[in-house]
């Protein structure tokens, strides 16, 4: 049986870092990545590191219904999905309100929907939620709100979360934490409905990480210094060290854990919200 994992985002970052963490895993690992030459070149030094997985370069955005189905048949083609970390997004500067919706939480979605027929035993999935919503305390929004969350697929999805939460959600720093909370709701769902076959889903919410991206938001938003001063351990974190957390969520060795969102973030919002 040859085992098939997927990455996304797998061109740089935090992506790039579960790709290297992930090759010994599998037996063909696809890094799926709209920057085709930073997949490609990522595949390229995986192959020629000598590790288990060959590595393919998979070009695809995530909001794309029919890139996600030939992901499908790949895998298909391929053998036995086994992992998945879902490791692409975008950040509240990259994009305006409704594009950080469409990347974040409904291509969460539509990455779900076209791998869900390939779930089996021991398939697990691993889905990048935030820090943020929990920053931002959501515990127990308005039921409206949750019920547009919860249905990320509907046609009049954006019309239906505007009026639930108002017009502040126009301003991407605010969809951005809602984004990230329906991808750590629809985890949860997600792992209700696969659980019967024997698989498992979870997300995690990484704090900040040295990213290229992470940098573009700290270059634009003085707060998040401060909250790496009010970190515990008074530091960022690295790629590797959410890559880790990653590979521990998609192991044999996490075959229990399942329906969470993991946080990965130093112990940050321990010191914020416990104040």
């Amino acid at each position: 049986m040859t085992t098939v994992g997927i990455v996304t985002g797998a061109g740089r970052g935090m992506g790039e870092a579960c790709a290297r963490r992930l090759a010994d895993t599998v037996d063909v690992l696809l890094l799926v990545d709209r920057d085709a030459p930073g997949a490609e070149a990522v595949a390229a030094d995986l192959d020629s590191g000598g590790g288990r997985a060959h590595a393919e370069a998979f070009a695809a955005d995530i909001t794309d219904r029919a890139a996600l189905a030939g992901l499908a048949e790949r895998v298909a083609e391929l053998g036995t999905l086994r992992s998945v970390a879902h490791a692409a997004g975008i950040s509240p500067t990259m994009a305006d309100w409704r594009r950080v919706f469409q990347v974040d939480l409904i291509g969460t979605a539509l990455l779900a929907e076209a791998l869900r027929p390939l779930a089996t035993e021991g398939t697990a999935h691993v889905y990048f939620s935030s820090m943020s919503h929990l920053l931002m305390g959501v515990d127990h929004p308005d039921p409206a709100i949750v019920e547009a969350l919860d249905d990320p697929l509907r046609e009049d999805f954006l019309d239906r979360i505007r009026e639930a939460v108002g017009p502040g959600i126009e301003e991407s720093n605010l969809a951005y934490p809602w984004a990230k909370y329906g991808v750590a709701r629809f985890a949860r769902k997600e792992a209700v409905r696969l659980g019967p076959v024997g698989a498992r889903v979870c997300s995690l919410a990484p704090g900040i990480i040295d990213t290229p991206q992470g940098r573009q938001e700290a270059a634009q938003h003085p707060v998040m210094q401060q909250l790496v001063d009010a970190t515990p351990l008074r530091r960022t974190g690295r790629s590797e060290e959410v890559a880790d957390v990653v590979a521990f969520m998609l192991s044999d060795g996490a075959s229990f854990l399942n329906g969470v969102d993991i946080l990965v973030d130093g112990g940050v919002c321990a010191a914020v919200r416990d104040q």
